[in-house]
This record gives structure tokens, C-alpha cells and sequence, in this order.
């Protein structure tokens, strides 16, 4: 299984642009996550993980392998965005949606 990421929210980016992002907001998911073999399997337990305890859960009430995975992919995706938009990411941010 594999993800599928696009960027939107940067209408100023050229398509160039926008395709370096994606780049390396994979690249960087990818080496956070321990290969790209595990992004899509982090992915889909972390969403399951939101769909059952909410976007922000309380992390006691999740077991330590939950708290692992949830925490986990919020680290991972938090250094993707950075590598892919650099310092300056709070500045007009565009998104990245990520799918299976």
C-alpha cells in the first residue's frame, strides 16, 4: 500500500515548485517513519486512532502503543512539513493531503 500526497493551499508555487514540496515532504515522512514501507501502515493506525479518539485525544486514555503510533506520526509529519516548506511554513501554509 502506498500513500498518495498532494500540496494545495500555494497557488503562487509553480507546478515545479509544488512538486519539490511533495518530494520532500515524502522523503522526509519516509526517513522519520523508518522507510517508505512504513509510512502507509503508520498512517492508516494513526487516522483510525483520530476516528475513534478524535483529532486531539486524551494521550492516558490511549495504550502505550497507541500513544506510540499517534505520537509518532504527529513527530513525522510536523519534520515533513518543515523540510518540505523550510522556516518560514507559518507564512500563508499551504496543506498536504495525504491518501491511501
Amino acid at each position: 500500500m502506498t500513500i498518495c500526497v498532494v500540496m494545495v493551499g500555494a497557488e503562487e508555487a509553480s507546478k515545479v515548485q509544488k512538486d519539490a514540496a511533495v518530494q520532500r515532504f515524502v522523503a522526509a515522512l519516509q526517513e522519520a517513519l523508518g522507510g517508505p514501507e512504513l509510512v502507509a501502515p503508520v498512517y492508516r493506525a494513526y487516522m483510525q486512532l483520530r476516528a475513534v479518539y478524535g483529532e486531539t485525544p486524551d494521550l492516558e486514555k490511549l495504550t502505550d502503543a497507541q500513544r506510540m503510533i499517534f505520537e509518532q506520526w504527529q513527530v513525522a509529519e510536523t519534520a515533513a512539513v518543515v523540510a518540505a516548506l523550510g522556516p518560514h511554513r507559518y507564512l500563508e501554509e499551504p496543506q498536504f493531503e495525504i491518501s491511501l
